[in-house]
């Protein structure tokens, strides 16, 4: 089972997150918090899967509360969902380590989607989302030393520009002819020789460095 917080300060959205994920076999949802500090506590009591986090809400609001769960280590994928459709809410909430980012007019099937993704160890952001992403990195890469990208071997490469495309590591595997254990090690490595913090950051760094570019 994928066990499920929901963090929100609106009681009704809460419930009807539970209504739409109450009807599949394989999630259940274990928690629910009405501000990031109960979040946060939440998090450490019950140990989720993947935590449904708001991001205004009182006390502590939900860009804070992912920042303590990612810093906390070894916790569980974030997914932010919001009303707000803006920049800055995106870009606060990757650099917090949310492993992905939904707006709440997406469809049910959508928010299930996304919670299976992020509990596999993938990330996920919304279509609408991540053509913005790539309009932000639409633009000259500056010349710097890419030492980073040098220490990857060809396959990480491969393996990167796979991720960049936003590929699950079933897809990976499949593509490059690989097991998905194998596929695991590289993403792993991939993160560790560039300081990713997570799959999403590398996704973000790939266009930074100039691995990939908007509609490449």
């Amino acid at each position: 089972m994928i066990r499920v917080l929901l963090a929100d300060d609106h009681r009704l959205v809460r419930t009807g997150f539970r209504v739409i994920l109450g009807l599949e076999d394989d999630i259940e949802v274990i928690g629910e918090a009405e501000d990031g500090a109960q979040a946060v506590a939440a998090t450490a009591e019950h140990a989720p899967d993947v935590v449904l986090m708001d991001v205004e809400m009182p006390v502590m609001d939900g860009l804070e509360a992912t920042r303590r769960i990612v810093a906390a280590g070894g916790g569980p994928s974030v997914l932010i969902l919001t009303t707000f459709d803006r920049d800055d809410y995106l870009f606060a909430a990757l650099e917090a380590g949310a492993s992905g980012f939904l707006l709440k007019n997406s469809s049910p099937e959508s928010l299930v989607e996304a919670v299976r993704v992020l509990a596999r160890g993938d990330a996920l952001l919304a279509p609408e989302i991540t053509r913005r992403v790539l309009s932000a990195f639409a633009r000259p890469v500056p010349s710097q030393p890419a030492t980073r990208l040098d220490e990857l071997t060809p396959r990480e490469h491969e393996v990167l520009v796979a991720l960049a495309a936003g590929a699950t590591n079933a897809e990976i595997a499949t593509s490059l002819h690989l097991g998905e254990t194998t596929v695991k090690t590289h993403v792993s490595r991939v993160l560790t020789k560039l300081g990713a913090r997570d799959r999403t950051q590398a996704v973000v760094m790939a266009y930074e460095l100039g691995v990939v570019r908007p509609g490449q």
